[in-house]
């Protein structure tokens, strides 16, 4: 007998819908065929089986006492999950008979597991093969159904899914068992829930929050002047420059280039106004602009989020309905933003599903060059699963609701992005002396919108009144300030969390490590949570009323505030547990040892738990921020050497980490503070595209805020 177990029920209705009827009905199950060739589809209800409790190991364990801390299993076991041990028991009699067992779990990790784990429970001894199911319409499961792959290509996908979940189990248990003691021992009640990953979200939003309510607003002054040409008369149209910090006047400025001195501000408009100039550098160009890939999970969400203003999980729930039920997009949990290249053939039967699934979009499907091929189809960049799209299936199984109807618009938009020529946008810049100082004047405008036009942009935006083109100067051309002006401005604070900034904050949590050589680390890898759990894990801490909604804002509740603030900075900050993301994909890849990992992830327990009163476990003998591997984070220890001292690894030969003295001096690790977006205030990152270096914003594509680069810095 074949046997074939998916996911959930709804994959297992799809696997059984493209295998060769009569089809049965049974508890549990669908048998397709008849004879011999009969072939049965089964199914789990997410996990069946889950971690058993500390009291399962030892009895002693089932009360909360620090003497028994830390817990470390010798032998992991899983325990059946009540509420399912029906389908259990179905599956396991039908694992006993099966000749070969076809893999049917989703694409991801934690897909792989809860199917490889109920195999393992089950003692099979068959072998067992892997179907991967991105799209649940009838030729697209039939077509996966013809490409098994031995189940054994997969180990580390639930290797790295295991690790993660006894990661979650050690560190969950043990810091909230301990933390909740201790501070019990000095009058404070209640439970303090301690997460490796949920933790250091709450303290993103904590820290956002109290930056928000401790911050004073301070002015500054930005001056402008408003330019001719000196061959144009009096009286013609100006165009405006903004003035240009120089290097000696530093101790007049902010750290982030603002001039904060009122009378200099006004010096140097009298400086300027009436005097005559030269221009020093013009530059105007056409810059294109690639169509944006399509979607990933995280990339919905934020978008969505912004657009729509939906919660992560709203999103999620609308994204599995198109998906499960209607079967109008491919596999949502995706983390992937790239496309198989045979899936360009499909194309056109895509855009026209999409033209009669959406009647808003057909003008923009007829408008589709669908001989044109974007970036977006690279079987390189593609794993386990692909970007989300829209499928070929031309009509939805019922009505859809408002939710799913904006999350299948803006997937489609995404998608027929691909089929539209690149954006072009008319650049200039003119930069100017006058007298000893030096302006900058700069302009942008969309000569083509090309992909463009299929963006949404949102009802209240405010529309930016359009600025005067820039003359078309040349170097050395003369010019004159016909009147010069500053104005007074207040510094403002970051914008409190939304559900879009928070996934973003979530998926690119490099921005937010404290350590230079972690974030050099983490730019490729980097992440807290999974695409498939971002959302669970927001919600988590809504439930345990850490955080509660303000309008579309995310803010801590003073629960919240308080866990934050009596736990050391290494579980609070998302340092550690980015590495352990990063981990776990090394896992994944096959390059990591996930007993490696759980035994490091034990021996940083053991050093919360036993730290001096009074001590936080990230600091040292003497009070100062510990140091930490920049390759496996553990605790380093000052070593002399042949160019003095440096620090060293104390797992040191089998890791090899170090570092100089001095690289725990800056607290941030940079020695300055970011310079954040004109738009959304997240930090700018320097980037190079083709035409040379620019500021993009870290918020991207949440936010699309780019800036000029002037020699290494924004030019704003």
């Amino acid at each position: 007998m074949r046997l074939y177990i998916a996911e959930k029920p709804s994959l297992g209705r799809a696997i059984a819908a493209a295998l060769p009827g009569p089809l049965e009905k049974g508890p549990g199950m669908l048998r397709c065929g008849s004879g011999e060739q009969a072939v049965v589809v089964s199914w789990c209800i997410g996990h069946l089986l889950e971690p058993a409790e500390p009291g399962h190991y030892d009895a002693r364990w089932q009360k909360w006492r620090l003497q028994d801390l830390p817990l470390f299993p010798q032998r992991w076991q899983v325990m059946p999950k009540d509420s399912v041990r029906q389908q259990l028991n179905v599956l396991e009699s039908l694992i006993r008979k099966a000749d070969v067992i076809v893999h049917a779990g989703d694409p991801d990790r934690e897909g792989q597991l809860l199917v490889d784990e109920v195999i393992r429970h089950a003692g099979a001894e068959c072998p067992v093969e892997r179907v991967l199911i991105n799209d649940l319409t009838p030729a697209a499961v039939a077509r996966a159904l013809q490409a098994p792959r031995d189940n054994r290509e997969f180990r580390h996908l639930s290797d790295s899914a295991l690790a993660r979940q006894r990661a979650d189990w050690l560190y969950g248990i043990n810091l909230s068992r301990f933390y909740t003691l201790s501070y019990r021992e000095q009058g404070k009640d209640g439970v303090y829930s301690v997460g490796r990953v949920q933790t250091p979200v709450l303290g993103l939003v904590v820290e956002r929050d109290q930056t928000i309510a401790n911050f004073e607003p301070k002015p500054y002054y930005r001056v402008l002047a408003h330019v001719r040409d000196l061959e144009s008369v009096a009286g013609s149209a100006t165009f405006e420059a903004r003035w240009l910090p120089d290097e000696g006047l530093q101790d007049h400025l902010d750290d982030e280039g603002r001039l904060l001195d009122k009378s200099l501000a006004g010096q140097i408009v009298a400086e300027v106004e009436g005097r005559p100039g030269r221009i020093t550098e013009a530059r105007f160009r056409d810059r294109k602009e690639r169509p944006p890939l399509p979607f990933s999970l995280s990339a919905l969400q934020i978008e969505a989020g912004r657009l729509f203003r939906m919660g992560a999980k709203d999103v999620l729930d609308a994204a599995q309905s198109l998906y499960e039920r209607h079967q109008l997009i491919t596999y949502p949990r995706s983390d992937c933003r790239y496309l198989p290249e045979g899936h360009f053939e499909q194309r056109q039967s895509v855009v026209q599903a999409i033209a009669r699934v959406d009647e808003d979009l057909g003008q923009a499907c007829d408008g589709a060059d669908t001989a044109r091929r974007s970036s977006a189809w690279n079987d390189a960049k593609v794993d386990a699963h692909h970007a989300i799209i829209p499928t070929s299936r031309a009509a939805a199984k019922g009505k859809l609701s408002q939710a799913e109807r904006n999350i299948y618009n803006l997937i489609s938009r995404y998608y027929l992005m691909q089929f539209y020529p690149e954006a072009i946008h008319r650049e200039g810049r003119l930069t100017l002396i006058i007298g000893q100082h030096q302006f900058r004047a700069s302009e942008t405008a969309i000569a083509s919108p090309g992909w463009k036009q299929l963006e949404i942009h949102q009802r209240d935006a405010r529309e930016e009144p359009a600025k005067v083109p820039l003359p078309r100067l040349n170097v050395d051309d003369a010019i004159v300030c016909d009147r010069a002006e500053f104005r007074e401005r207040l510094t403002k604070p970051p914008q409190h969390f939304t559900d879009a900034t928070l996934l973003a904050a979530m998926t690119n949590i490099a921005r937010f490590v404290s350590d230079a050589d972690l974030r050099k680390t983490l730019r490729e890898t980097d992440g807290l949570g999974t695409e498939a759990t971002r959302a669970a894990i927001i919600e988590t801490l809504f439930r345990r009323e850490y955080l509660y909604r303000d309008s579309r804002h995310i803010k801590s509740t003073e629960k919240g505030q308080t866990l934050i603030n009596a736990l050391p900075r290494g579980i609070t900050n998302p340092d550690m547990t980015a590495v352990w993301e990063a981990t776990l994909e090394r896992i994944r890849q096959g390059e990591g040892d996930p007993r490696e990992f759980l035994g490091e992830l034990q021996q940083q327990i053991r050093g919360y738990i036993d730290a001096p009163a009074g001590v936080d476990a990230d600091q040292d003998a003497s009070g100062n921020a510990a140091v930490h591997c920049p390759k496996c984070r553990a605790p380093m220890r000052i070593r002399e050497g042949k160019f003095g001292q440096f620090h060293a690894c104390t797992r040191f030969p089998d890791c090899k980490g170090t570092r100089p003295l001095e690289a725990r001096a800056p607290q941030d690790g940079t020695g300055q503070k970011p310079i954040p977006c004109p738009n959304c205030y997240s930090p700018l990152v320097r980037r190079q595209g083709p035409k040379g270096w620019f500021w993009g914003c870290s918020n991207f594509p949440s936010c699309r805020q780019t800036v000029n680069d002037n020699d290494g810095k924004p030019a704003l």
